[in-house]
């Protein structure tokens, strides 16, 4: 049965129909009575004056499912990193603006050669059940990330870790077997959350916002104020309440009814739908995601630098920002971390040259290009992208055949075999993301790519703490990239969510992280509406 709603509101069919919407209800918020989304649109009143203590918040995030987890260290998918980043922190992470914000640690301070890094831990620091952090604890935590017998997610950007030991009541030294100058950068992960030497999964304890409660794996987690949290007067809230959906319709319609205050993760075309609500606010924000176009350049016909040059040159990024993202992103240059300060902007921006593509596969002996692109709904937008782009190449002569997987199959098996497919990425700085992705020995090389120069440049750069220095090795680097690397970074994708108006403190996040960050020790109830009362 379809609902009729005012044109000006919700005009848009997919999601009119509200039975996903109430499965899930009924499962996730018991006693919480399904509204229809036709319902009154009167706005609330914007919170005023300063921030309001006490209410729930109820956030609809999206994804989840039987293997959801509590467990800090191997967050997955957007439920996990959410509750990861309310009940665990690290030593320091990345802010709102994408600077370092030092957490858990009060400073963090390399040696000379960058080869040893000391963290003061804050003074004040507890953990939910009230004890305080120690370098023990410290000590242990970074043992349980990096046990090779069952090494977590963050282990496979600390390589060169070599020992962590306590220096002092307050003190750890972080002892690395190479010199890495960005060694602050990869500490700085939402998956390396502190935790007690005797952690126990069962007991889930970290020092972040909120401590656990209730957890149903694919359903809810329910989240109490920390009383000992060390930032003063946070988290406003008394209670935060995360609900899985893994359908957008039922997600918009959990907004549209106040079944949730907030959502992450709205689709770019419903965007304006929600804009013409006076109840809902649209939260967007820029960031330096990217959803690349990954070509192995150690397999024909990607072999040939020529070949990865032409398909770049296909590619009309404009178009692909306006119809993939509907204009709510960036045009990228083929490089990405654009927040960083050694970022080569300088770089002329590449754009569509048909001819020239065309004059360059006909030298590579390819003028009647034909390959297979393996694409997935991993993020917003990527199966778009595939499509748009094998329009765009039909232009230039090329052949795009579209193989569409599940998933769960593309990151399965054959995840780093394709020759020809596209990946996702929050936004990183340059020297974590290429050792994620971009070096013969990391973790997810999906293109392959093995440059001895472009190698040793980063290898040295690595090692220079001059931060001028170091920028020029980085620039150079990303030169090489630009000019025969094997990715195709078209554009970054800005995050939009929404909330209700009645909800405060939510403000944009260049991380990529939903909902600024998911960090809703910020957030507060400005009425008694939804889940305050």
């Amino acid at each position: 049965m379809e609902a009729r709603c005012k044109p000006n509101s919700l005009s848009r069919r997919r999601f009119l129909t509200l039975g996903g919407a109430t499965a899930l209800g009924a499962a996730t918020l018991g006693a919480v009575p399904l509204l229809s989304a036709c319902g009154s649109t009167v706005a609330a009143a914007a919170p005023t004056g300063p921030p309001r203590r006490g209410g729930t918040l109820r956030v609809g995030v999206t994804g989840g499912g039987a293997s959801d987890t509590l467990d800090p260290h191997i967050p997955a998918t957007n439920p996990d990193i959410a509750r990861v980043i309310n009940l665990y922190e690290p030593l320091l992470m990345r802010d709102h603006e994408y600077r370092l914000e030092m957490l858990v640690a009060e400073s963090l301070t390399a040696s000379p050669d960058a080869r040893t890094w000391t963290a003061v831990l804050r003074r004040g620091v507890r953990f939910h059940d009230g004890r305080p952090v120690t370098p023990a604890d410290v000590v242990a935590t970074f043992r349980r990330i990096t046990d090779p017998d069952d090494p977590k997610s963050g282990a496979a950007g600390l390589t060169m870790l070599g020992d962590v030991v306590a220096t002092g009541e307050a003190s750890v030294e972080f002892r690395l077997t190479e010199p890495n100058a960005g060694f602050d950068d990869l500490l700085g992960q939402y998956n390396l959350g502190i935790v007690p030497a005797d952690f126990d999964l069962k007991r889930p304890i970290g020092t972040g916002p909120f401590k656990a409660g209730a957890f149903t794996a694919g359903l809810q987690s329910t989240f109490e104020r920390h009383e000992h949290y060390w930032r003063p007067g946070q988290p406003y809230l008394d209670r935060l309440v995360l609900i899985d959906f893994a359908d957008d319709d039922a997600r918009i319609n959990a907004l549209l009814s106040s079944q949730v205050d907030a959502i992450d993760q709205v689709p770019v075309a419903l965007i304006d739908v929600l804009r013409s609500d006076p109840r809902i606010r649209v939260l967007t924000s820029e960031t330096g995601t990217w959803l690349p176009f990954t070509m192995r350049v150690d397999r024909p016909p990607f072999d040939d630098v020529r070949v990865r040059q032409a398909l770049r040159l296909v590619v009309d990024r404009e178009q692909m920002i306006n119809q993939v993202l509907s204009g709510q992103g960036r045009v990228g240059n083929d490089l990405y971390a654009p927040f960083d300060p050694a970022y080569a902007g300088q770089l002329p921006q590449r754009r569509q040259n048909l001819d020239e593509a065309r004059r360059l596969l006909a030298a590579a002996g390819k003028p009647d290009l034909e390959v297979e692109l393996v694409t997935a709904p991993i993020q917003a937008g990527a199966v778009e992208a595939a499509q748009v782009f094998q329009q765009q190449a039909k232009a230039a002569g090329v052949t795009v055949r579209i193989r569409k997987i599940d998933t769960t199959t593309f990151y399965g098996e054959n995840y780093l075999s394709w020759d020809f497919a596209q990946d996702f990425w929050y936004t990183r700085n340059y020297l974590p993301q290429v050792a994620s992705g971009s070096l013969p020995k990391a973790p997810y090389n999906e293109t392959h790519w093995n440059d001895p120069e472009f190698t040793d440049l980063v290898t040295r750069a690595s090692a220079t703490v001059d931060p001028a220095a170091r920028a020029e090795l980085l620039r150079r680097a990303q030169q090489i990239e630009y000019d025969r690397g094997g990715l195709i970074v078209w554009g970054f994708v800005d995050q939009v969510d929404a909330y209700q108006a009645y909800v405060a403190g939510l403000v944009p996040n260049r991380t990529g992280v939903s909902l600024s960050g998911y960090q809703f020790r910020q957030a507060w109830l400005g009425t008694a509406q939804g889940g305050a009362a």
